[in-house]
């Protein structure tokens, strides 16, 4: 069931629980109101120019639209397995209709990754059901299908929230070849996992580049540069 809240100007969208699974400001509908929102934007640090990119999970459309609106060079693909959750970020969310460079596929994103392997420079990956005690899908044999639908080059980032991480990082590790990063946590609770395919790295070492995002997209990539630089929250933590 979807559920509507609005607070202090933004519109909260809910899968009939208290859980936020999604926000917009009304007067801004295209800013990134969430704090881990805005981290899902961090492949901007290691592939700027993605021509093509893969979001499973809609919610209230934030990353799409703002990939949308300012990334103008990129097609975006959606996949959303409830068509409800669709309707309600065009109704609601001002998600705007398909065109040339967006569209919104009504599936289910663990076969639509096995079906599209190497198709994406970027993937990012935010998928909860109501009670948002953990992703959706969190095995290897989902990592490892992100991992494949990565063209070289290409990075994921996943939003992992809920119960405790343990699980998710080794299944992610294991994936990945332990090629991963953690940014810092969210106030909520979020944390957000750069991973990485062949032929891109998560060195920092252009951190001009870094600032060069901040300054045009205007995310704080400053915050996470420390982050990114030192040696925890890389590779499997036991």
């Amino acid at each position: 069931m979807i559920t509507f809240s609005e607070a202090n100007g933004v519109r909260y969208l809910h899968f009939g629980t208290e859980w936020v699974q999604g926000a917009m400001r009304l007067s801004h509908p295209y800013r990134l109101e969430l704090e881990y929102q805005r981290q899902m934007m961090a492949p901007l640090v290691f592939a700027p120019r993605p021509r093509a990119i893969l979001q499973l999970g809609l919610g209230a459309a934030a990353l799409t639209k703002f990939c949308h609106r300012y990334l103008p060079d990129s097609r975006i693909t959606v996949v959303e397995v409830d068509s409800a959750v669709i309707l309600a970020a065009r109704q609601w969310f001002a998600l705007p209709p398909d065109d040339a460079r967006l569209r919104v596929a009504c599936a289910d994103g663990r076969v639509y990754l096995d079906r599209h392997p190497a198709s994406a420079d970027w993937l990012q990956v935010d998928l909860y059901d109501a009670g948002a005690r953990g992703p959706v899908y969190d095995d290897v044999p989902f990592y490892a299908a992100c991992r494949r639908a990565l063209r070289d080059g290409g990075v994921a980032a996943f939003n992992l929230f809920g119960r405790g991480l343990r699980h998710s990082l080794r299944a992610l590790d294991e994936a990945f070849s332990g090629r991963w990063v953690r940014l810092p946590a969210t106030a909520e609770g979020n944390h957000v996992i750069l991973a990485v395919a062949d032929g891109c790295s998560l060195s920092v070492a252009g951190m001009a580049a870094a600032r060069s995002v901040e300054a045009r997209f205007g995310l704080p990539v400053s915050a996470w540069i420390d982050r990114l630089r030192g040696p925890s929250d890389r590779g499997m933590p036991c």
